[in-house]
């Protein structure tokens, strides 16, 4: 009975065992497609976003890495002494991927297209050896892969007239955390840019849209240059240009589709708002703006040093019975609209002559201005502004026409479009 018993014990504890094994087996060969590979192509937030794009990633991590002898932390690393110190750490994502999905030859084409790695200890206008490019892998095969990788985007660069690739490729020995507020820097800085420093050169090529640019070689325009996946442009078009119907027309290009254009601004961030004029730059923003600072800058453009951006943007008053008063006293039916964003304001409907000097309405397009108290010179009035572009248009007052408001309102920073009444 003793021998029975000892035998069955040890076929459970077989049992056990096969099954633990089996267990540990199966664990194994759910998580063995989980791999990594660490990026340094300059300033690590810029990176960060575009593997964070990237079909089958699944995390990345900004940090520091390839250094030694110096605290792996931000403000160690920019010190002015360690600028140019070889031991400097670089500035790297960690891209974690499910190789199941992407590979990592896909990964280091994208690496390689995404910034100039002819470009040494810099990318732009970010100088220094924590900007260096590099490939940090996690074995000899990696290595391998990367270095055929590299000589073929080699290649490709030297037929379009750029120089050898700088990119340093080797195994991963450290790697750090970056601060917190490094980490998904995109979502904690909304009003910024994204910085693109690619060459251009891609290992499949795409077909090129064909863009004629002959409108924007005459005249005052507008060019809003974007990048694929870039926040900060979808973030501009909705919350300032979805709105905009201003007299000077508005183009959205990519850095590829700027031909005969004469810019001096460089074209790696976006969005970038230029205005030109006859195909030169006049002058430009680059980064996202608010609405309030994307009038200002058409105000400035525009404008010039006018009575009507005296008006618009510092509470001016237009001398009474001005011309464009006199031209605008006695229109046909239409609309006035404000000067800068094209939003229509007030209809010749409500208008009157109250013998002031100044265009006057009983009231303005419904939703289209806001009023504001101002107590400047002494005085109590209501402001009226537009809401579109945030522009002064003018004052309200309670003493109009049969107990209805008097909209005075200043004629030079309106335009008028005939048969568009509201």
């Amino acid at each position: 009975m003793y021998r029975i018993l000892k035998s069955f014990k040890l076929v459970i504890v077989f049992l056990v065992l096969q099954s633990s094994l089996s267990f540990s087996s199966n664990i194994e060969n759910s998580t063995n497609h989980i791999k990594t590979i660490v990026f340094g192509a300059g300033c690590f937030w810029s990176v960060e976003k575009k593997f964070q794009e990237t079909y089958g990633v699944i995390n990345v991590e900004s940090g520091y890495a390839d250094g030694k002898n110096i605290k792996p932390i931000y403000k160690e690393i920019i010190k002015r002494e360690n600028r140019f110190n070889p031991d400097n750490y670089v500035e790297v994502v960690k891209v974690t991927y499910n190789s199941n999905k992407t590979n990592l030859e896909n990964l280091l084409k994208t690496f390689f297209e995404m910034h100039d790695p002819t470009q040494e200890n810099r990318q732009g206008n970010d100088i220094g050896v924590q900007y260096r490019s590099v490939v940090l892998t996690s074995s000899k095969e990696e290595i391998l892969l990367s270095n055929k990788v590299k000589n073929i985007y080699q290649s490709l660069l030297s037929e379009k007239g750029f120089g050898p690739i700088k990119t340093n490729i080797k195994e991963l020995t450290n790697f750090y955390l970056a601060e917190n507020y490094h980490q998904d820097y995109l979502r904690k800085n909304p009003n910024g840019y994204c910085p693109d420093y690619s060459t251009g050169v891609v290992f499949t090529k795409k077909s090129k849209k064909s863009v004629d640019n002959k409108n924007l070689l005459t005249g005052k325009k507008i060019i809003v240059l974007e990048a694929d996946g870039c926040p900060y442009c979808y973030k501009l078009r909705k919350d300032v240009l979805d709105d905009y119907s201003g007299s000077i027309d508005l183009y959205f290009r990519k850095s590829d589709e700027l031909d005969g254009v004469d810019l001096k601004t460089p074209t790696w961030a976006t969005p970038t708002i230029y205005f030109l004029e006859n195909g030169k730059e006049v002058s430009s923003h680059q980064g996202y703006l608010s609405n309030k600072k994307f009038y200002k800058s058409l105000g400035k453009f525009k404008l010039g040093k006018s009575e009507a951006y005296n008006v618009a943007f510092n509470q001016g008053t237009d001398p009474t019975y001005c011309k464009e008063y006199e031209l605008f006293k006695n229109t046909p039916d239409g609309v006035f609209i404000d000067k800068l964003s094209g939003a229509p304001l007030f209809s010749t409907k409500y208008r009157f002559n109250s013998k002031t000097g100044w265009l006057s309405f009983t009231e303005a397009v419904k939703d289209s201005v806001t009023e504001h108290m101002d107590y400047s010179y002494g005085m109590v009035r209501v402001e009226i502004r537009s809401k579109s572009s945030g522009i002064h248009l003018g004052h309200v007052f309670n003493d109009g026409p049969n107990g209805k408001p008097r909209y005075c309102i200043n004629a030079t920073v309106l335009e008028f479009v005939p048969n568009l009444d509201t």
